[in-house]
């Protein structure tokens, strides 16, 4: 898992108390996976918003901070 994703969770609430280690793998994975899905949302997002050059940094930049590739 990508550690700024770890940090989310962190702060979400979601590792309080051992809350992640109580839950399955079908449930660990849904969360990631949402994430994951976010910020693909956001980069499509960026995508069409921006042009090709500031896109191009940003999804750089969303690469490197979360691991996720359009």
């Amino acid at each position: 898992m990508n550690k700024r994703f770890e940090d989310l969770m962190y702060h979400a609430g979601l590792t309080a108390q051992g809350c992640w280690d109580e839950l399955g793998t079908y449930e660990q994975e849904a969360i990631e996976k949402f994430a994951e899905l976010i910020v693909k949302d956001c980069m499509e997002l960026n995508k069409q918003e921006l042009s090709f050059n500031a896109f191009e940094r940003m999804q750089n930049l969303y690469t490197e901070h979360f691991g996720v590739e359009v």
